[in-house]
């Protein structure tokens, strides 16, 4: 087979088109194998994932870890074959048999790409749209990472500077999320952005004429994005070379993010197939499958066809990954060399370390004192500020009510904006108005890796974010979200804003740790113990939620065991004052704690002894062994009343069937914070009566 180019720009081969349409070919009968998936956009996609995995990308496929590489995404996951067929053929570790168990049970090839699941992947994109937000995150930590450790350094110089590319499809562009995404990267003038559009006009219900009539360009030019397209060439097919010149045209745009549009049909090319929404979802056919093939060269009567000269070919990207890594390696020496100190950050900060005494900068907060968590959030985050570099973040525009400002006179905005904290490389997030973009954006930054990211907005805007914080579990990254005005507590907004099932909704997500403290020292403690979970000592990570009041609320003395997420805050005391077994347990959590606390008080005066349990993350405290969690909650003491200012569905295994639970299982109202927890029953009263009802079922 001939070896010798067909262009003067692009080095394109008879063999990199066989490689194109064994890609094509791969797909087609991966799918047809397993009976389900999605071979029409991997058959369409070929040339240009092709094009950017052999010809335009840094990478390793020997060290998909590498700090140098660029990134990958892939938004359009349902199309997953169009990724794995490049790790496949890049020698990324997939191999034919790995293809042929496309979808099946332990396969290394899921329906969707997971990360952590399969070498090379570099996120899990499921819902569509999320990948472009994830993208964007990485672009603008890769920012922040040059700010850290080679800020001075000339665009393009840096051992620190890579390219995020990312290919959406028609789905991910319509979705919401991709909008507010790429409203922010145009903002930040993300010039180390990407983004491949497969125009293939055709979704689950056919053309997309039913649904979508904008001009997708304009509006990308309106966000400030760099925009290109690639025309087709006559037969319909993906042109390499122009989508060869427009990927170097985005990479030398360093101003702005960059869009190109690549006009595509959909499972070319299938002679009947193509173009129809049929070949977007389901498997071709044996016979189109066999047509497909013989309009391609290849034999319809073999499967998953794959050439010596093809693989050896494609698996010549391992020579060119050791080059270019070698190559990089020499720059990052010298940088080394250059910045000790500044490398040795990047060697903690690389290892998943944080910086010695930092615990020591943590604030004691006073007792007796009066003060909202979120609040006392703010001063640790502050506190943390000097020490922790690595540590950024933001909100969605709330930064005064979440207190998430790390630093005032620093904020992460591109050169030319004209305020004047502006940075490109600052501390703080201006994300706006846009919670799910931001969410998933956060997923994008710690995926990255060498930043700690969290971002804030009011926890009942977090449905905003749910299917982000959901692929931040199912992905155990080391996110944080700051969730505040988190009860009835935020008072007159009213019931829009007053969150009721958003606790009980969040803490359904296996994997998110939700934190809700019950005061400041609680919080700082949260904080420090969320830190510590984010270092690779501590083993698989997890996001948490931390869940932060409007209100003041009491402060009591700082208890250790609060990171253990349930312990005894106040114990039951006999007639003397003495320690004494309790005869009922409240349990309570963030600004309803110090109800408890008032509710004991009542309840010890008149002679019954009562233990205070603070309870500010069960996810925590389910973690523990069972002697600690019965040393807390004693499975002899029957009687139990749980408090909380949400919907009660957390509680029901703690309390049992003599337990009471004072919980809101309703909308709240327009009124002050002390009006709604008083007329909703979050009152000591309320409490102690409660706790006397379960006395009397207890003793039933």
């Amino acid at each position: 087979m001939s070896n010798k180019p067909t262009t003067t720009d692009l080095q394109w081969t008879d063999l990199d088109q066989r490689a194109v349409d064994t890609a094509r070919v791969l797909a087609a009968d991966a799918v047809q194998k397993v009976g389900n998936g999605h071979p029409g956009t991997a058959m369409s996609l070929a040339p240009a994932a092709y094009t950017l995995f052999q010809k335009v990308m840094r990478h390793d496929p020997a060290d998909a870890e590498w700090t140098g590489r660029d990134r990958f995404v892939l938004s359009a996951g349902h199309s997953s074959l169009t990724l794995y067929i490049q790790l496949y053929l890049a020698g990324y570790g997939l191999e034919l048999d790995d293809l042929k168990a496309f979808r099946t049970w332990g396969s290394k090839t899921p329906g969707h790409p997971e990360y952590g699941h399969t070498t090379g992947v570099e996120t899990t994109t499921g819902p569509l749209g999320q990948g472009v937000a994830n993208a964007v995150g990485m672009a603008m930590a890769a920012r922040y990472e040059r700010g850290l450790f080679d800020p001075e350094a000339a665009p393009g110089t840096s051992p620190f500077d890579h390219t995020v590319w990312v290919i959406a499809g028609d789905g991910c562009l319509q979705e919401g999320i991709s909008a507010e995404a790429s409203s922010l990267a145009g903002h930040q003038k993300l010039g180390n952005l990407v983004l491949l559009w497969d125009d293939n006009h055709i979704s689950i219900e056919g053309d997309t004429e039913t649904a979508v009539s904008e001009d997708t360009l304009k509006r990308y030019e309106a966000y400030g994005w760099h925009v290109q397209r690639v025309e087709q060439l006559p037969n319909g097919d993906l042109d390499p070379a122009g989508l060869y010149a427009a990927l170097q045209a985005a990479k030398a745009e360093t101003g702005r993010p960059s869009f190109i549009a690549a006009r595509s049909i959909i499972a070319w090319p299938a002679p009947n197939a193509q173009n129809t929404e049929a070949a977007h979802g389901s498997a071709l056919g044996d016979d189109e499958i066999a047509a497909t093939k013989r309009v391609l060269g290849f034999d319809p009567e073999q499967t998953f066809e794959v050439s010596d000269a093809v693989i050896g070919h494609t698996r010549e990207a391992l020579d060119r990954g050791r080059e270019a890594r070698a190559e990089w390696d020499k720059s990052f020496a010298a940088w080394r060399t250059a910045n000790p100190e500044r490398a040795a950050d990047f060697d903690r900060i690389a290892a998943g370390e944080l910086p010695a005494g930092w615990e020591e900068k943590l604030p004691v907060f006073e007792a007796g004192k009066s003060l909202a968590t979120r609040a006392a959030s703010g001063k640790v985050l502050q506190a943390l500020g000097d020490v922790v570099p690595e540590l950024w973040g933001g909100s969605a525009d709330l930064a005064g009510s979440n207190n998430t400002t790390i630093d005032k006179t620093s904020s992460f905005l591109p050169v030319g904006n004209p305020l004047p904290e502006a940075d490109p490389y600052g501390r703080t997030i201006h994300f706006g108005i846009r919670e799910h973009a931001m969410a998933a954006a956060m997923n994008g930054i710690a995926l990255h890796g060498n930043t700690r990211i969290y971002g804030g907005t009011f926890l009942v805007f977090s449905d905003y974010m749910r299917n982000a914080v959901r692929l931040s579990a199912l992905m155990h990254l080391p996110v944080t979200y700051v969730w505040t005005h988190d009860s009835i507590g935020l008072g007159e907004d009213g019931p829009t804003h007053q969150p009721v099932e958003h606790l009980a909704a969040l803490r359904a997500i296996p994997g998110l740790n939700v934190v809700r403290p019950a005061d400041a020292n609680e919080t700082a403690i949260a904080w420090r113990e969320i830190l510590r979970r984010y270092t690779k000592e501590f083993g698989v990570g997890a996001p948490h939620g931390l869940a932060l009041t409007r209100q003041g609320v009491p402060t009591y003395e700082a208890n250790e065991d609060a990171a253990k997420g349930g312990y005894v805050l106040f114990e039951a005391e006999g007639p003397s004052g003495q320690n004494t077994e309790p005869q009922v347990l409240l349990i309570a959590t963030g600004s309803e704690v110090h109800v408890a606390v008032e509710a004991r008080e009542q309840l010890q005066a008149a002679g019954v002894p009562t233990r205070v349990v603070s309870m500010p993350s069960v996810e925590w405290f389910e973690e523990q062994d069972q002697g600690y969690k019965e040393s807390v909650l004693p499975q002899s003491v029957k009687a139990r009343v749980a408090v909380e200012a949400g919907i009660g569905l957390t509680w029901y295994r703690y309390v049992g069937d003599a337990g009471r639970i004072v919980s809101l299982e309703h909308f709240g109202a327009s009124a002050d914070a002390k009006v709604l927890f008083r007329e909703f029953g979050f009152t000591a009263e309320n409490v102690a009566a409660a706790a006397r009802e379960s006395l009397e079922a207890a003793a039933r």
